[in-house]
């Protein structure tokens, strides 16, 4: 008898081995593969790579909608117009194009002779009006003085010569009295005589006695004229004391006059003033135009844009050059109305420049109050038939914090994408 010997078959994976690339038949493929994608193993690995799936495009998402950016932005500074306020030669130019300069450092210097000389003929003037003031102020006083005084003596005038017409007057009633007197004994004298004419011519009386009633006649009418002379003299001395109180009572009413004398003096020493103010203001013009003669830089920045070149001559108003303010420049981004739902001020803001590659640090300062449509020369007209719908952009700025351009390589005009974190 043969002896047959029984050979166990292969396990299914070293008969795959042995048998090569022969592959193996549907059923036995089918059921491997069942029974792979049936294991709780591949299920939980399914599972891991699907969580992971989610958290990694949950953070994507978070990450993506936690900014908003633009990529029309731009730089913006201040840039000084640099020009001359009064005319002249420009004789130096003590700057260079692209020069960074500081604040009060001479730019331009124009030829000062003619400033110089209508600075010169202003101070003289101003000195002038002062002395003239000057003398126009101590007047003031004196004529107060003067005319309290006039006042006085008028017054004391008036009463003497009130005084003299009375006493005048006296004298005159006295004088006219004593001229009676006279006149009355004339005319008995010249009766005695007249009586003693009749007597010597019947020879009753003496001769000696005859002589003495004529000399006495003589005498009495000598008296009369004397008396009718005093009696005269005292009647012009009234004439003359009423003339004086006529002078008196004139000079009183001048002297009245006295506070009108003081408005005028007090007027021409205010109109003295008013010229010292007017000659002062016009030496403070002439003291700034000379000072004008000098153009320096209002700010601290860089020159550019230079036109002006020595020798030329400027104008009042004409721009010389510009000057840029770098220490204080901030970025103006337009954003879609769409990107503003959820930005605010003071948000950070990351901003990246073209020119050096850098990233900035900064923070929302304001948001425009229109979009820059409005701002524009021609603003769109919607009330039309033919409406679509454009989505606006609005102007945002943004500013730098401290010490972000120290090396001032951020000039304005340079295109920067911001990133404003809104989460």
């Amino acid at each position: 008898m043969t002896e047959q010997t029984t050979q166990t078959p292969p396990p299914p994976a070293e008969q795959q081995r042995d048998q090569g690339t022969k592959p193996l038949p549907a059923t036995e493929r089918d059921f491997h593969s069942h029974s792979r994608t049936s294991s709780p193993g591949f299920r939980i690995a399914i599972v891991i790579g699907i969580i992971v799936l989610l958290v990694v495009g949950f953070f994507i998402y978070r990450y993506l909608t936690s900014y908003e950016s633009t990529d029309d932005a731009q730089i913006d500074g201040y840039i000084n117009s640099i020009s001359s306020r009064v005319s002249g030669h420009v004789i130096k130019l003590a700057i260079r194009d692209n020069q960074y300069v500081q604040a009060g450092t001479l730019l331009v210097a124009l030829d000062p002779t003619d400033y110089q000389v209508a600075y010169n003929r202003a101070k003289a003037n101003f000195e002038d009006a002062e002395a003239a003031a000057l003398a126009a102020g101590v007047t003031v006083p004196v004529t107060d003085v003067n005319t309290s005084s006039q006042v006085s003596s008028a017054q004391a005038d008036i009463e003497s010569a009130r005084a003299g017409i009375l006493a005048a007057k006296q004298q005159y009633e006295a004088a006219k009295a004593e001229l009676q007197e006279a006149e009355a004994n004339n005319f008995k004298a010249q009766n005695d005589l007249e009586r003693y004419r009749q007597l010597i011519s019947k020879q009753e009386i003496s001769q000696q006695q005859m002589d003495t009633a004529t000399a006495a006649a003589k005498a009495s009418a000598a008296s009369v004229a004397g008396a009718k002379a005093g009696a005269d003299a005292a009647q012009q001395q009234v004439t003359a004391a009423q003339s004086k109180l006529v002078q008196a009572e004139a000079a009183w009413r001048y002297a009245n006059t006295a506070p009108r004398q003081m408005q005028i003096s007090r007027a021409r020493a205010a109109q003295a003033e008013a010229q010292v103010q007017r000659t002062k203001q016009e030496l403070d013009q002439a003291d700034l135009n000379l000072q004008y003669t000098k153009i320096i830089a209002p700010v601290i920045g860089e020159v550019s844009n230079r036109t002006v070149e020595v020798g030329q001559n400027v104008s009042p108003g004409q721009e010389l050059m510009k000057l840029i303010q770098l220490d204080d420049v901030w970025i103006t981004a337009n954003f879609k109305e769409t990107q503003l739902k959820n930005m605010r001020v003071g948000q950070r803001v990351t901003i990246s420049v073209d020119a050096n590659g850098r990233e900035y640090k900064g923070h929302v300062d304001s948001i425009a109050g229109a979009s820059g449509a409005r701002f524009s020369l021609l603003p769109p007209e919607n009330a039309t038939g033919n409406y679509v719908k454009v989505v606006q952009r609005i102007p945002v700025k943004i500013v730098l914090d401290p010490g972000e351009n120290n090396d001032h390589q951020l000039r304005p005009g340079m295109s920067v994408e911001p990133k404003v974190w809104i989460r």
